[in-house]
């Protein structure tokens, strides 16, 4: 159960990083992930790229785990790198902008991430 209660967590704060760019432009990505659907069904190409596409299948792959008795290790741990990649990515541009906000917003997810990579360790294969 406190798999299941991790991966969700997980879920959960990797829909609130935080970016800005270029002026007055800002968005949680949550905002950007309904603007990715949305563009998705009328010009699919325009969307593939890494930065949305690993983060968006580490997320499928965490709520596969979600529907499971018990939560696969390869899939939670493909799942955190698959989000991990974009949410390190948020985190070190929050560093090196200076922004607290971008750099706050990526530590919820980070620390659930170490929570839940100690606890699949801790347990037997």
């Amino acid at each position: 159960m406190k798999a299941k209660i991790l991966n969700a967590l997980l879920i959960f704060t990797s829909l609130f990083g935080y970016l800005e760019w270029s002026g007055d432009s800002k968005s949680f990505l949550f905002q950007a992930e309904a603007e990715i659907f949305s563009k998705v069904l009328q010009d699919p190409v325009s969307v593939l790229h890494p930065f949305t596409v690993l983060p968006f299948i580490g997320q499928l792959l965490l709520i596969i785990t979600l529907f499971q008795k018990t939560p696969g290790k390869k899939l939670t741990y493909a799942g955190i790198a698959g989000l991990g990649i974009l949410m390190l990515l948020i985190f070190v541009v929050g560093i090196l902008s200076m922004n607290y906000k971008i750099f706050l917003s990526t530590l919820p997810f980070l620390s659930i991430a170490g929570v839940a990579i100690r606890d699949l360790r801790k347990k037997k294969v």
